[in-house]
């Protein structure tokens, strides 16, 4: 992702929940499904709470704060459009809020990704990649420098 030039990227779901959480990132917030029955967080979003079978759900602003429980140097890539970039690093992360995500580090965080360990904090920070496409990437959160 330190390239000059960023290859095209895939396109997000067009339709659903789905759409739904990436137009939240293209306006510049990360926002969750909750069911507003048994309060249960849902990533990815889903038409059904998969806790208490509610159909009530509602999106509500995410902290942005997590927790790497994996990570990895991915040197296949997973799709054609992904070929530009192997290798390139996967996180996943538990959010605050009690989900996972699978993301990449910011290309400002990548000098830092060695020192990166499975327990460690992060902070989700949001990075315009066009104008149709944000991605929620993880930023290590330093004793220098505080979660926003």
């Amino acid at each position: 992702m330190s390239s000059a030039r960023e290859p095209d990227w895939p396109t997000p779901a067009s339709g659903g929940a789905a759409a739904e959480f990436w137009a939240f990132l293209r306006a510049g917030e990360l926002r969750l499904q909750r069911c507003r029955e048994c309060h249960a967080y849902a990533h990815p979003p889903v038409p059904v709470c998969a806790r208490c079978g509610s159909l009530r759900r509602e999106w509500v602003a995410a902290q942005r704060r997590a927790e790497v429980w994996s990570r990895t140097t991915v040197h296949a890539p997973v799709l054609p459009a992904f070929a530009d970039r192997v290798p390139y690093d996967a996180l996943v992360v538990r959010l605050d809020e009690g989900v996972f995500m699978v993301t990449n580090p910011t290309p400002v965080a990548e000098p830092l990704l060695s020192l990166l360990e499975v327990g460690d904090r992060v902070e989700i920070v949001l990075h315009a990649v066009t104008d149709d496409l944000t991605l929620p990437l993880a930023r290590p959160i330093t004793p220098a420098q505080p979660a926003s």
